[in-house]
């Protein structure tokens, strides 16, 4: 069951959505530290506002970054991941020269990422609820 606080209204709209998103750099090289991943989550941050998201959280080992991301319907979550992946990439190529030659390309991230929804409940269970909304004496998709 999801937590009223984690419940977002809109006008026309109430949800909750969130996903973990995985990213990792070309050629799946080791070149974060713990100042890039510092730097990366007041980035990402930045960003998930700009879009009205929250970043929920944000963590990574020398390789690759885990973010939990909470996100309103109106946003594709590719356009997020693009916009993530491009100021983040762009900022921390200013910000440290020492990770230039670790570039091809003026490029950061791989093109490719993970992203899985989640939160709320199992989808086994969500698909047992839909199943018995027919409800007893009437054929499916029956009024």
């Amino acid at each position: 069951m999801v937590d009223a606080s984690e419940i977002r209204h809109g006008r026309h709209v109430v949800s909750s959505i969130h996903a973990h998103l995985v990213f990792i750099p070309k050629y799946r090289r080791s070149i974060f530290a713990s100042k890039h991943l510092s730097r990366m989550k007041e980035i990402f941050g930045e960003v998930c506002d700009g879009f009205g998201a929250t970043l929920v959280e944000v963590n990574g080992e020398p390789n690759h970054v885990h973010l939990l991301v909470e996100y309103p319907p109106h946003v594709a979550i590719s356009r997020l991941v693009n916009s993530l992946k491009g100021v983040s990439s762009r900022l921390l190529r200013k910000e440290f020269p020492g990770l230039s030659p670790h570039y091809y390309r003026r490029v950061l991230w791989s093109p490719s990422y993970f992203v899985a929804s989640c939160g709320g409940a199992p989808l086994s269970i969500i698909k047992q609820y839909i199943e018995r909304q027919a409800g007893a004496g009437r054929p499916a998709g029956a009024r």
